[in-house]
């Protein structure tokens, strides 16, 4: 959940919450992430925070992102 008084943006703190459930193996390689309604009902941000989210790990090569498919989880090294 976006927690208001914490120092991150609104829209860093999804992407830092989603990454430590991907770290933490919670998604397996090559699982679709939720989607962003989802994702939107399970952190409370607006979808534009959560798109901000995704492209976050996506610039950090944790989820590569198919055109019509969906957000998919990459292999770990």
């Amino acid at each position: 959940m976006v927690d208001e008084m914490s120092p991150l943006a609104f829209n860093v703190q999804p992407a830092v919450l989603l990454a430590k459930e991907l770290e933490a193996g919670r998604l397996n390689p090559r699982q679709p992430l939720p989607s962003e309604s989802h994702l939107q009902q399970q952190y409370g941000g607006s979808r534009g925070t959560v798109r901000a989210a995704i492209r976050a790990l996506r610039d950090r090569g944790m989820v590569v992102t198919f055109t019509g498919r969906g957000n998919y989880v990459v292999d770990r090294p």
